[in-house]
């Protein structure tokens, strides 16, 4: 049983880790974006 908990728990903390690393790109991504149409709107 100790060896099946070990991959069901890197599998979740890897998991968390791509989730919150594609939220941050997700962010960046946003924030690029409203600064380009920001930049578009003023000229």
């Amino acid at each position: 049983m100790r060896l099946l908990n070990l991959p069901l728990v890197s599998w979740v903390n890897g998991t968390i880790m791509i989730g919150v690393f594609a939220l941050v790109v997700i962010g960046l991504v946003v924030a690029v974006y409203l600064l380009m149409s920001t930049d578009k709107k003023v000229k």
